[in-house]
């Protein structure tokens, strides 16, 4: 069996329709900005609404709608939330469109020079 199959990478996947309502959620900056300010900690409103630029309870709104889409996960400590990202994915759906949109500036863009390691010349390596 097709391993697309299996995980519902096939154009008649039932997570098809989903997968749009997905995209439909990050369709908004304010909404990318959150999550990549939850790439690597959990944060509160508070410290997200100075992160992002915009006042607590507007922030408090996108993550409401973030974590009905389950993209988003709590913890609460005392009367603080802390808002992380439930899970890996929406991480890296950020990172490659973004990755996406450097693409259409620039040819070779910063993330594909950042990955390629340097190589040393043949003969220059000690020992050889």
């Amino acid at each position: 069996m097709n391993a697309d199959n299996r995980c519902g990478l096939s154009p008649d996947s039932q997570y098809v329709e989903l997968a749009v309502e997905v995209f439909s959620m990050l369709a908004d900056a304010t909404r990318i900005r959150i999550i990549l300010a939850l790439r690597d900690e959990e944060l509160s409103v508070n410290h997200l609404a100075d992160i992002v630029d915009k006042s607590p309870a507007a922030v408090s709104q996108h993550l409401a709608k973030l974590r009905l889409a389950r993209i988003v996960a709590t913890r609460q400590e005392g009367t603080r939330v802390f808002y992380r990202l439930a899970n890996e994915h929406a991480r890296q759906l950020v990172a490659d469109a973004i990755f996406q949109a450097e693409h259409a500036l620039d040819q070779n863009p910063a993330h594909h020079r950042a990955a390629m390691p340097s190589i040393a010349p043949v003969g220059s390596i000690t020992g050889a």
